[in-house]
């Protein structure tokens, strides 16, 4: 799964304003450069507001609540033994120091249903890199609170905590760093907030459930930071096993307040049938790739973020090889609005949000060779929402409706306005293959059965799938590619007959502007 070849696979809330805390929002990285165009409110008070809980993260109770069981670190696996041997619904206190399982590499805390864990100032729970997981097992509505879980030794695509992606967990004021795979997997109606998920081997958050979906996941006033340390894109090449967080099959997300900075990857990836998202109020910058990828997926709000300096890295390699391929800040991939799949939007709508020297803007892209039962689908058995059997995917049935339609992910109904887009290229340091809005496919040769050969899919995310841009202020200067990668328009041409995008929209060749 991930993002594929970049020719025929792409190889490719008052709660929250509680949890941020007010600052100046200056990133470590990058330079400053003046913009003209004013951003939107939310955007600019998402910038100046950034939770920074890993710095400044929140103190547990310095005593145990009344009738709490006591956790000694003193005592080695006494977490676990004191969870084992106590009823569901306890609260366990975990006392300052170093708190550590037994030396084997499955030992583990299993949690009853309702259990809850506070940590006093100072309680860290170190898995020592021989612990494989910190707290597994299937209880339901377990929550963690003001407690450090480090150093665990997840195998890749496993998590640390939350390991069998349980329901209905509350993971607050915690945080999770230094772990190998992913620090937390998720399970239905979890609840992540305010807490640091720092500096873990593959994933910060790692939303899988086997058999999914996961439904009612909230993601807010989070740090999301340093996360593939592992640098495992490079390791298993084209694996799209990375993100700050990795969404997959999840039906109903609200991701908002959250700082996602510096992760070596992508900052948020959604990745295989996920729906009915609103992304909104982060701020998103200084990711090795793409601040968000929303891929073979559905029915999404994306709105008054602040997205800065991100792709740089991945951005500028892809430029460096000779790949023309439009590297996208925010990048949809196969993903569009669907009415018949039930969510709070029939769309995928991108607004209000600020997007300042990323190495590139928004790409929409399908893939004319990736539908359901084709080779070239690197989410091999999956199938869109729409269709009950990947195996019908096949001919004739493929060549005609419905099947024709529904057995493809299609990038359609995409509406993006009144977002500023802020580039300037001394700051971000290119002259080529930056800047750049595209709206794009490939042709279609793959596999010799496919019904979808030639240019059809090209022009129809082009020009017959109600993808739109319109009302928003460009700064600097831009590009637009439309169809193939081979096809480069200025902004007149991207306005005009047949594309006729943008209307409504401004562009300022001379960049300007403060960036941070």
């Amino acid at each position: 799964m991930g993002i594929k070849s970049r020719h025929w696979a792409l190889a490719a809330a008052p709660l929250a304003l509680a949890l941020l805390a007010t600052t100046g929002c200056e990133s470590t990285s990058g330079s400053k450069a003046e913009s003209k165009a004013a951003p939107s409110t939310s955007a600019t008070s998402a910038a100046r507001s950034v939770t920074r809980v890993c710095a400044e993260p929140a103190a547990g109770p310095s005593k145990a609540p009344a009738g709490a069981v006591t956790v000694d670190p003193a005592v080695v696996g006494d977490l676990a033994a004191k969870t084992k041997s106590s009823p569901p619904n306890t609260t366990f206190w975990l006392k300052p120091g170093k708190h550590r399982l037994d030396p084997d590499r499955y030992a583990q805390v299993i949690p009853k249903e309702g259990d809850r864990y506070l940590g006093a100032p100072g309680a860290v729970l170190d898995g020592r890199k021989k612990n494989q997981y910190a707290f597994a097992g299937s209880a339901r509505d377990v929550a963690i609170r003001y407690l450090t879980v480090q150093r665990f030794a997840a195998p890749p695509d496993e998590g640390v905590v939350n390991h069998d992606s349980a329901d209905g967990w509350v993971i607050e004021h915690t945080t999770i760093q230094d772990n190998s795979g992913a620090g937390l997997m998720a399970g239905a109606r979890q609840q992540v907030r305010a807490s640091c998920l720092r500096d873990n081997g593959q994933y910060g958050m790692n939303a899988y459930k086997a058999g999914g979906p996961i439904t009612g996941l909230v993601v807010e006033g989070n740090e999301i930071v340093g996360n593939n340390t592992g640098d495992w894109e490079r390791r298993r090449k084209g694996c799209g096993c990375t993100g700050g967080v990795k969404f997959w099959a999840v039906n109903g997300a609200d991701v908002r307040g959250n700082w996602v900075h510096d992760n070596r990857g992508t900052g948020l990836w959604a990745d295989t049938n996920n729906n009915d998202f609103r992304i909104e109020n982060n701020v998103i910058e200084d990711n090795d790739g793409a601040a968000l990828i929303y891929e073979i997926s559905y029915n999404a709000v994306i709105r008054n973020n602040t997205i800065r300096r991100n792709n740089w890295v991945e951005g500028r390699k892809g430029a460096d090889s000779g790949d023309t391929f439009p590297f996208a800040t925010v990048y949809l991939s196969e993903s569009g609005g669907e009415p018949r799949i039930r969510a709070r939007t029939n769309k995928i709508e991108i607004y209000g949000n600020v997007l300042e020297n990323n190495w590139s803007g928004i790409t929409l892209w399908e893939n004319a060779d990736r539908f359901c039962n084709s080779p070239a689908n690197t989410s091999s058995g999956d199938c869109t929402l729409l269709v009950k059997k990947t195996s019908s995917c096949v001919r004739p049935a493929i060549a005609k409706a419905p099947l024709y339609s529904d057995c493809r992910w299609k990038t359609q109904w995409v509406d993006i306005h009144d977002n500023r887009f802020v580039l300037d290229e001394s700051v971000v340091k290119c002259t080529e293959m930056c800047g750049r809005m595209a709206v794009l496919s490939n042709y279609g040769t793959y596999p010799d059965w496919s019904p979808y050969h030639g240019e059809g899919v090209a022009d129809a995310i082009t020009e017959q799938q109600h993808n739109r841009w319109h009302d928003n202020v460009y700064v600097g200067p831009w590009k637009f590619v439309t169809e193939d990668q081979s096809r480069v328009l200025d902004f007149g041409q991207w306005q005009a007959t047949p594309y006729q995008q943008d209307k409504g929209s401004t562009l300022d060749l001379q960049a300007g502007g403060r960036d941070g």
